[in-house]
């Protein structure tokens, strides 16, 4: 996701789609999020499938978010084939909400 603004996934993506030499077993997540005026608050559910069609969610990042950029994440160990973000809440008078993925 990317400066996402409304709720839903983002694209799937595969980590052998990446320009990496080994596919790592050991994949990253963080979220940032910010709010043009006030406060707000976004939950991204982090959603893992094997076929890229069925996902469930690995994991939720949850952010209050203000004028100032605020992030949060967690790190894991798995080799599922397909992740992707989804920012099932968000909140807050221009609130936009980034998903970073490394793996």
């Amino acid at each position: 996701l990317s400066n996402a603004t409304a709720t839903g996934a983002g694209e799937a993506w595969h980590p052998r789609d990446t320009s990496a030499v080994a596919t790592y077993t050991y994949h990253s997540f963080q979220a940032v999020g910010t709010t043009s005026t006030s406060t707000g608050a976004a939950t991204v559910l982090i959603q893992v499938s094997n076929d890229g069609v069925n996902f469930f969610t690995l994991g939720t990042i949850t952010l209050t978010l203000g004028t100032a950029a605020t992030s949060d994440g967690f790190a894991v160990a798995n080799t599922y084939e397909y992740y992707r973000a989804n920012l099932s809440a968000v909140s807050g008078t221009g609130a936009t909400v980034s998903v970073y993925m490394k793996g």
